[in-house]
């Protein structure tokens, strides 16, 4: 039987006719399909904070590994497989700057990788309120930035650094003015104190400046009589005549005689009764001992506090004592008796409520 020589090469022919459009459409199903896989990785939100508002914390000279660690147990990337992928794709391993991100919602992961890369942290609120101690002030500083808790006494404590700021370390805390401040994570313990003493600068105005001198104080002697005001009163309508008692007493050349700065002699800040013993206590904040302001604040003093002492009430008052009423405001009075008066009154409301200490 003879084979038709033109049968294979028409098979062969009408078998590629069947096959280019199956390679066609199934390039075209590969390529919409990794297009769509591609479109999800770049721009599918990936970051779910509905619930909550949520920081990450990459510090100086973490790895790679370690800042998508710690953006992973932040527990809110949907998927974190997309995540390192896209991270890889746009050199994040080769990227990573230190800093405080917070994570919004509904972000890409091409958006988040896009803000780490470049660093662009979410300024943290700085405050510093409620500090009696140079520790204290420390230590709260320190949960606020990278910088850690030794770092900062450290300069908190150095003479010879202080002295370049124009404090010491009785006077330090005074450089720092309740305020809220918005600095980076990042921020390093000098460039903290140094931004510090700017802020400080800029408070103290021509006017603030030319009611100090008016009052024959040094500026930082108004934030040491500020906080002892601010120790005595919560109560900030009251806190004028306060200064205007202890600045009668300066210039009548009388002790202060406040009984806040014992507490800070004391280093007992759970007294609520003072004591004799506690009078005998020998340290210069003692100002039953000695005449005149102590070294330095004994609390950072807000500015509710330095306003008062710059703008006293004028009065003949030259004593106080809490109210039997426990209001939280006080009894003055011109004489030594009306104090004693005042002060019985109060003494016999601590008895009955059986506050001892």
């Amino acid at each position: 039987m003879a084979i038709d020589p033109n049968i294979t090469p028409r098979r062969k022919k009408k078998e590629r006719s069947m096959v280019i459009p199956a390679l066609i459409v199934l390039f075209l199903f590969l390529f919409v399909s990794f297009s769509y896989y591609a479109f999800q990785i770049v721009y599918t939100p990936n970051v779910d904070t509905k619930k909550r508002d949520t920081f990450v914390t990459i510090p100086t000279g973490a790895t790679y590994e370690q800042a998508m660690d710690s953006i992973e147990a932040s527990e809110v990337i949907i998927d974190k497989l997309s995540l390192r992928f896209m991270a890889k794709l746009m050199d994040y391993d080769e990227l990573v700057k230190p800093g405080r991100y917070k994570l919004e919602h509904g972000w890409g992961n091409r958006q988040l990788i896009g803000v780490l890369r470049i660093g662009q942290q979410t300024p943290v609120n700085l405050t510093f309120a409620n500090v009696r101690l140079r520790t204290q002030l420390a230590t709260k500083l320190a949960t606020e930035i990278e910088a850690s808790e030794q770092e900062l006494d450290s300069l908190l404590s150095d003479e010879a650094y202080l002295a370049t700021l124009g404090f010491d370390t009785a006077t330090i805390v005074s450089m720092f003015i309740p305020n809220t401040y918005e600095v980076y994570w990042t921020t390093t313990a000098p460039e903290l104190m140094a931004r510090m003493k700017k802020e400080y600068d800029k408070f103290w105005t021509a006017e603030r400046k030319a009611k100090a001198e008016q009052l024959g104080l040094s500026q930082k002697e108004v934030s040491t009589l500020a906080s002892i005001v601010q120790a005595e009163t919560i109560k900030n309508d009251e806190k004028p005549r306060v200064a205007g008692v202890y600045l009668n007493r300066l210039q009548k050349g009388m002790r202060l005689e406040a009984d806040p700065t014992v507490v800070f002699a004391v280093r007992d800040f759970t007294i609520r009764r003072v004591l004799n013993v506690h009078l005998q206590h020998d340290s210069p904040y003692n100002t039953y001992k000695y005449a005149g302001l102590p070294p330095g604040p004994i609390n950072v003093p807000d500015i509710s506090s330095i306003d008062a002492v710059l703008n006293p009430e004028e009065h003949k008052y030259i004593y106080f004592c809490a109210k039997e009423d426990f209001s939280g405001y006080h009894s003055f009075a011109v004489t030594h008796s009306e104090h004693i008066a005042n002060a019985r009154r109060y003494q016999q409301a601590l008895t009955a409520r059986n506050i001892m200490k």
